[in-house]
């Protein structure tokens, strides 16, 4: 799954030592949607090496792709929202103007002309 947004929050790093003995980091961050009732969504990126390679930074707008996984803790479900990719190339959102097409005037074709056009009476 993935989602378009701007990064409103990043939560501290927080990490520690697996029972294996392995060290552990995880980081947080909030995206909210830009569309006419935005959504906040709560992901994570697990690993040191994701999240220097990621680099995400308060205010950036991302598209985040995402894998979603549930677990059950006394009795209790959670949710886990995991950033597998993010890409820094979003196209403009959906309420920005898009400038028109820029038309060449030297390779457009010269408009046709015939003789009833030059008859006939202007509208206004």
């Amino acid at each position: 799954m993935e989602l378009t947004g701007k990064i409103i929050a990043v939560l501290p790093e927080r990490g520690g030592v697996s029972k294996a003995g392995n060290e552990w980091k995880i980081q947080e961050y909030v995206l909210e949607t830009m569309e006419q009732y935005p959504r906040k969504m709560m992901f994570n990126v697990f690993g040191a090496d994701r999240i220097a390679q990621f680099n995400i930074q308060l205010g950036e707008t991302l598209t985040v792709s995402f894998d979603i996984d549930s677990r059950e803790y006394n009795g209790r479900w959670y949710n886990d929202i995991r950033a597998w990719k993010v890409d820094r190339n979003v196209a403009p959102a959906a309420g920005a103007p898009v400038p028109p097409p820029v038309s060449d005037p030297f390779n457009s074709p010269a408009p046709q002309m015939n003789a009833s056009s030059e008859a006939d009476d202007l509208p206004f």
